[in-house]
């Protein structure tokens, strides 16, 4: 720089050197007037450090816990297809055994069930129930003087015709007698009849003879032979007066 002395001349000023009292450098260089490395304290870039650190850390614990998850649950329903595809097969192998110790009807045994189905159908009036019991051409023979009714549709005509006649119907079956010979077996029994006829309480006995047969190992009645019982007349109590008759009954039906 330029400076004017008292005599207004212009003088030089010189800039300061590196040099020693001797005139040699000294190897020191003035520091600048302005720092260059930051201000901030170091304390805050460590803990700044710290947390990008601990969320990074956080972060790749979720991740590996989500994958553990699912593949726990990747396993459970893997081992649940397992046992259900391990039950499917298991299965048919104990129906055949269960089927197996079942232990067979007799023939006996399975005309005394059939006739036990075919009373209960027709207490109910379950003619679809009753048509299993019944062969397509089967004989039915009543007590009443009529001829016999010939095949399953005649039947079910007049049993429909007389079914809806009565109510709070009960037939019991007792002292059966079953025959089997070959494909042919028959059986006798005897019944007792109570219902509600037409509004009137009704009450019978009587017999029944059936025929059956074995067709597609299933037995079916072929032919029905019913009759009722006749009614014991009440004794005359001894100290009634003459020519007074007790109360008629109402006639079977």
């Amino acid at each position: 720089m330029r400076r004017r002395n008292q005599q207004g001349l212009i003088s030089r000023s010189r800039t300061p050197r590196p040099y020693g009292p001797h005139g040699k450098p000294h190897g020191h260089i003035a520091a600048p007037s302005s720092a260059c490395y930051s201000l901030q304290p170091r304390g805050k870039t460590r803990m700044k450090k710290h947390l990008r650190t601990r969320f990074a850390s956080r972060t790749t614990q979720r991740v590996i816990f989500l994958l553990l998850v699912a593949a726990l649950s990747l396993s459970c329903v893997s081992l649940a297809a397992a046992q259900k595809e391990k039950k499917k097969k298991t299965d048919p192998a104990s129906s055949t055994e269960s089927s197996k110790m079942l232990i067979p009807l007799t023939d006996e045994q399975q005309i005394d069930y059939a006739l036990s189905e075919m009373l209960g159908a027709w207490q109910l009036g379950d003619s679809e129930k009753l048509r299993q019991d019944y062969a397509d051409d089967v004989a039915i023979v009543n007590g009443s003087w009529a001829p016999p009714i010939l095949g399953w549709t005649n039947y079910l005509a007049v049993y429909q015709q007389q079914r809806a006649r009565m109510q709070q119907v009960r037939m019991d079956r007792t002292n059966t007698y079953i025959k089997v010979n070959g494909m042919v077996g028959w059986a006798c029994y005897q019944w007792d009849f109570a219902a509600v006829v037409d509004g009137q309480q009704t009450e019978s006995q009587g017999q029944t003879t059936v025929v059956l047969e074995k067709r597609n190992n299933h037995w079916v009645i072929v032919l029905n032979h019913t009759s009722l019982a006749p009614r014991v007349p009440q004794a005359t109590p001894a100290n009634a007066p003459s020519g007074q008759q007790p109360p008629a009954k109402p006639s079977p039906r």
